[in-house]
């Protein structure tokens, strides 16, 4: 913007503001008239329709997965991404003080009295970049399945035993913590372990057992688990052996 469109924006914003109303009480009486109404909507909808709170918390429930509500599935997929634990402040603080402090100073890093998208980059460029990184966020985070369930059919050919023998495999490995590090489906997390969603076409059964007794590190070991719960092990080998 040059000198004379400076001038004549300012001669023009001049005229606006002089024949406007002021901010105080103007304005302020309308958004305040506004809210009123909605506190007022919201209320008797309350009242009439009901709130839904869902069953009463169960403290002696192990198998509840806690979800955030929609609007913080950005954050919620974003603890997913940050995994060391001395991250999380990083990801629960930092990231989001962070964004909420750049876009408080973006009035004052593009000053431009422009309007227009196309003439404002910084603002623009800041703006979609933002929408894009929440959305997409939002979306994983609403996608994402539960950390310690495998939500995974049994195969159509298995059936009496052997399908009872899967399902008690699924809820062991399910349990054990395996999903913090691999995926299942559509259940778990794509690292630090492989995959494994396919991993009977790689491994046999004794090869899959063979790793769980002495897996390479950071994975722990499961042989404690085969002498003390033999059965759970087995099935766990089993269900893994499925997975082809």
């Amino acid at each position: 913007m040059n000198r004379k469109e400076k001038e004549e924006y300012l001669r023009e914003y001049g005229q606006l503001k002089a024949e406007g109303e002021p901010f105080f009480p103007y304005a302020v009486a309308h958004d305040g008239i506004i809210a009123v109404v909605i506190m007022a909507i919201i209320i008797v909808m309350s009242l009439v329709l009901g709130a839904e709170l869902g069953p009463k918390a169960d403290p002696t429930s192990t198998t509840y997965v806690p979800r955030p509500e929609w609007y913080f599935f950005f954050l919620f997929e974003l603890l997913r991404i940050i995994k060391p634990p001395q991250l999380v402040p990083l990801a629960t603080i930092g990231v989001p003080t962070i964004g909420i402090i750049l876009l408080m100073l973006l009035p004052f890093l593009d000053r431009g009295a422009e309007r227009h998208p196309l003439k404002r980059p910084i603002a623009t460029t800041t703006g979609i970049l933002v929408i894009f990184a929440m959305g997409y966020l939002t979306f994983m985070g609403a996608s994402a399945g539960s950390p310690n369930e495998i939500e995974m059919k049994a195969p159509a050919a298995l059936a009496g035993p052997a399908l009872v023998e899967w399902e008690k495999g699924r809820i062991v490995v399910g349990q054990s913590g395996c999903l913090a590090c691999h995926k299942i489906g559509e259940n778990g997390n794509d690292g630090p372990g492989p995959q494994l969603t396919h991993i009977a076409s790689k491994l046999p059964e004794a090869a899959i057992a063979q790793t769980l007794r002495n897996p390479t590190a950071p994975m722990p070991s499961f042989k404690n688990l085969q002498t003390e719960s033999p059965e759970k092990f087995k099935a766990m080998v089993s269900f893994l052996g499925q997975l082809n």
